[in-house]
């Protein structure tokens, strides 16, 4: 009996191994998020069988021990919205990639908290006797909220192997039977794009001349409350903007040009974002940016004119150019004579989030002639629904778009931008930024 159990022994299949191993890494933001690369140690554990025959198809499990760093204090990280994905080198008796994927689940992860990334699974089909070595190289990291983001990171040393398979000839033993969905992991950037968005004036480009700066008229009226001329075109201006952002402090200048319609004694705003253009640096779900400014008034008239866009109406794929809608609104004036009307503070919201530009200084776009109506921007309160109001005092509202502008700019300035950059993931420990 002893004898028999002996031999039923010698046959049992030979257990799986796990192994530990740690390796210099480099992590790539996202680019929306103008971050730097990073660098931080990964620890991974393998585990696979130690032994198995030719033609077997096994199951190898890459369990995260230490991620490259921690979550950034930027976002809390909601659960079950990190994914990871990766590749696995298998070389000696034969060579190959193996692809690797964990399941979208993690607990919640607070700003500043250690990554906790599910473990990775993958098969491996053997074709050759010998010894095969595992060794894990790139991963990758999907955030799926409040957008949809990567963060890609790649060894920045030799990798020692993690686990050996001792195959053998003929037939097949126990192997794994479910593991992770194969995944083709892209090929990981050398460098993230940094600065300001393509066509976007940094501030070190030329100050506008004279005939752009605050004591200009800007674009003027003819027609005043004598009946005549009922279209006023603004000119185009060089706003000089400084943003608050929820990640620092950004500066950029932007074309901007106020038009408008003369309605009974009101006029009907509409401010344009022109020639500005940027391609989305990431998915961007519709309904997520909701741009609005706060027109200023001049000359003999005093306060703002709140103007609004419409948010996004459809999803905008990473790459694509994105339109940003003009922004409209109702001006009552409230005094008579020539007032002007030049951009002011810019509103960007999105993703639960808030950016405010402020004009480093004021550039008139449009001068009307205007008649005082009862309630109007001087005179603080709101009647009839209009739009007109001080900074102070009366009400503000605005009426809805009425077409799409020519700027194709995620934040109409770089502050915007950033502003989703802020609002999704990277490996970003702040011990190790550059």
């Amino acid at each position: 009996m002893l004898g028999g159990a002996g031999i039923l022994l010698g046959v049992s299949a030979a257990p799986a191994q796990a192994a530990e191993v740690a390796y210099a890494t480099e992590c790539i933001p996202p680019a929306i998020s103008g971050l730097p690369p990073v660098q931080g140690t990964t620890k991974v554990e393998i585990t696979a069988p130690a032994e198995a025959k030719v033609g077997d198809e096994v199951e190898v499990v890459w369990k995260f021990v230490q991620a490259a760093s921690k979550n950034p204090d930027i976002l809390d990280l909601q659960a079950n919205t990190v994914q990871p994905s990766g590749t696995l080198k298998a070389a000696g008796a034969q060579t190959a990639d193996v692809a690797m994927q964990g399941p979208r689940e993690n607990p919640a992860i607070p700003k500043g908290g250690d990554m906790k990334l599910s473990d990775m699974k993958g098969k491996l089909k053997l074709t050759a006797p010998g010894e095969v070595t595992l060794t894990p190289g790139a991963y990758n990291i999907n955030v799926s909220k409040p957008i949809s983001t990567d963060t890609k990171c790649a060894p920045e040393e030799t990798v020692q192997k993690a686990a050996t398979i001792k195959v053998t000839d003929g037939g097949g033993t126990s192997g794994g039977t479910t593991g992770g969905l194969p995944t083709v992991v892209p090929t990981l950037p050398t460098s993230v794009p940094t600065g300001l968005p393509t066509g976007s004036s940094s501030p070190s480009d030329p100050a506008p001349s004279e005939s752009e700066t605050g004591g200009d008229t800007g674009g003027t009226s003819t027609g005043g409350g004598d009946g005549g001329q009922t279209d006023f075109t603004g000119k185009e201006v060089q706003v000089p903007y400084k943003c608050k952002t929820p990640i620092g402090d950004k500066e950029a200048t932007s074309p901007v040009q106020i038009n408008a319609k003369k309605n009974g004694g009101s006029f009907d705003l509409t401010v344009q974002f022109k020639k500005s253009v940027m391609d989305s640096p990431a998915d961007i779900p519709k309904d997520s940016v909701k741009p609005s400014m706060e027109v200023a008034l001049g000359g003999a008239d005093k306060g703002t004119v709140h103007v609004e866009g419409p948010t996004n109406s459809e999803a905008i794929k990473s790459g694509d150019p994105i339109e940003i809608p003009d922004l409209t609104g109702t001006y009552k004036p409230g005094a008579s004579g020539e007032s002007t009307l030049s951009p002011g503070v810019l509103t960007i919201e999105a993703l639960g989030t808030t950016t405010t530009c402020t004009p480093a200084k004021s550039q008139v776009s449009l001068t009307l002639d205007t008649s005082e109506q009862a309630s109007g921007a001087s005179g603080g309160g709101s009647a009839g629904g209009s739009a007109g109001g001080s900074s102070t005092d009366g009400g503000l509202a605005a009426t809805g778009a009425q077409g799409q502008g020519s700027l194709k700019a995620l934040g109409l300035v770089a502050g915007t931008a950033l502003l989703l950059g802020g609002a999704v993931f990277t490996f970003m420990p702040r011990r190790n930024v550059r």
